[in-house]
C-alpha cells in the first residue's frame, strides 16, 4: 500500500493529512470550510484515494491560510506516498461534466512543479467560499507534490458546477497517473531514469 501521513503546524494552521493511493475512496475530512470539504471528497471518491484531512486554521480571518496549507500538506503527503515512481503510468487526464459545466485536468508526475490554470469562474463566491482559493489549493499542492497539472474549465455557467468538475477531474486524472502499469514493472517512466 502506498500510504503517507504528514503534519504541518504553523502560527496560522495545524494540519494532518493521511493518504492511501491504493484505497477505495473513503474520506474523513474536517477543515472547518464546508464547501472545501465537499471538494476534497470529490478527489477521494473519484480518485479512489483514501483521505483523512484534519485542519484547524485561523478561519476568524478567512479561509485562505487553511485552504492553501491543506494543499501544501496534501502535496507533501502525495509525494511521500508515490515514492520513487517506479512502475506508475506517470500521466493521467480526465474530462468531467456536471450539467452545463465541463472541465479537463491533465497530470504529469514529472518531478517538476507547474500549474496551468484556466478557470474563468462566473462569480467570485460559492456560498462563503472565495473561488480564488481553488487556485491557491492547487498551487500549494503542485509545488509540494512536484507534479505538473493543467486545469481547464472548458465551459460552465454555475460556479459550483465549474469548481466541482475541476476537483472531480483532478481525482480521476490523479488516479490514472498514479496507477501502477503492469507492463512497466519496476521501471521509472522517463528516459532520464528518474523523476
Amino acid at each position: 500500500m502506498r500510504t503517507a501521513q504528514v503534519s504541518r503546524n504553523t502560527a496560522e494552521t495545524q494540519i494532518t493529512v493521511s493518504i492511501n493511493l491504493d484505497g477505495t475512496g473513503v474520506s474523513r475530512l474536517d477543515t472547518g470550510v464546508g464547501f472545501f470539504d465537499h471538494m476534497l471528497d470529490q478527489i477521494a471518491r473519484h480518485g479512489l484515494i483514501d483521505l483523512d484531512i484534519q485542519a484547524k486554521g485561523d478561519l476568524h480571518i478567512d479561509a485562505h491560510h487553511t485552504v492553501e496549507d491543506v494543499g501544501i500538506t496534501l502535496g507533501q503527503a502525495l509525494a511521500k506516498a508515490i515514492g520513487d515512481k517506479k512502475g506508475i503510468r506517470r500521466y493521467g487526464h480526465a474530462y468531467v461534466p456536471l450539467d452545463e459545466a465541463l472541465s479537463r485536468v491533465v497530470i504529469d508526475f514529472s518531478g517538476r512543479p507547474g500549474l496551468e490554470w484556466q478557470v474563468p469562474f462566473t462569480r467570485a463566491m460559492i456560498g462563503e467560499f472565495d473561488v480564488d482559493l481553488a487556485h491557491e489549493f492547487f498551487q500549494g499542492l503542485v509545488n509540494h507534490a512536484a507534479i505538473t497539472v493543467h486545469v481547464d474549465n472548458l465551459r460552465g455557467d454555475n460556479a459550483h458546477h465549474q469548481c466541482e468538475t475541476v476537483f472531480k477531474a483532478f481525482g480521476r486524472a490523479l488516479r490514472a497517473a498514479a496507477e501502477r502499469d503492469p507492463r512497466m514493472g519496476e521501471v521509472i517512466p522517463s528516459t532520464k531514469g528518474s523523476l
